[in-house]
């Protein structure tokens, strides 16, 4: 047996024990979706995590990569959170090699709460490295799946300097023209957290391309220009 089954049966039974009935009906409410809850917030969660880690070694790829995709298919809300949490923390395990992982998990996320997170710390940062991935960003910003298109834009949130703005432009246009509200604000996010690189451009950027830019697009690329003329 794996020694990652015991380290995950032992999180799943923490977090029955340390779990809360009104907070579980209050985060599923929140979220909107059928997924059930323990009602585990997160700093007692990641403190689940870390009493798991200090008894059992995640000691190669293969077993990182068992550990995650076990907590992703599990029933309640937060073991997923934990498989995010696991993917993050072990650094050296993030490498090319795990990008078909992280996209397994981003392929069944149902909601801003994982997809945001799998885009923007987990696959954005494998991006960034090794450019052949923004092949599948650009096939994410055609998919029927809105959470995929919505992934191809924020997979460039942490990006800065390196920011591919070719590609960025292309798919911000490509998406412009859509009325869901999750495509809207993750336009307009992106260009804000790039305006604290460079906040000529997206003022730019913003007036040549006003047409076709949503409203919210705008207000929420713009919020950290206000009281500024570029």
């Amino acid at each position: 047996m794996s020694l990652m089954i015991p380290m995950v049966i032992f999180m799943q039974q923490r977090l029955v024990e340390v779990s809360n009935k009104d907070d579980a009906i209050a985060m599923q409410a929140y979220m909107k979706i059928q997924q059930p809850f323990y009602g585990v917030k997160s700093p007692a969660r990641k403190d689940v995590f870390k009493q798991a880690r200090e008894h059992t070694l995640v000691d190669d790829f293969a077993n990182y990569r068992r550990l995650v995709l076990w907590l992703w298919s599990g029933t309640h809300r937060e073991e997923l959170y934990l498989a995010m949490d696991v993917a993050e923390y072990y650094k050296k395990f993030r490498t090319q090699e795990a990008f078909e992982v992280y996209e397994e998990m981003l392929e069944t996320a149902d909601n801003w709460d994982t997809v945001d997170k799998l885009a923007s710390n987990l696959i954005g940062g494998l991006v960034k490295e090794h450019r052949e991935f923004e092949t599948k960003l650009m096939a994410w910003g055609t998919s029927e799946n809105m959470w995929l298109r919505r992934a191809s834009l924020l997979a460039h949130l942490r990006h800065k300097a390196d920011t591919n703005l070719p590609l960025l432009e292309e798919t911000i246009l490509m998406l412009a023209h859509e009325k869901e509200f999750f495509i809207q604000k993750a336009i307009g996010w992106v260009l804000r957290e790039y305006s604290k690189t460079d906040p000529i451009y997206v003022n730019t950027f913003i007036r040549e391309h006003s047409a076709v830019l949503a409203s919210l697009s705008q207000r929420e690329a713009l919020k950290i220009l206000t009281q500024t003329s570029y």
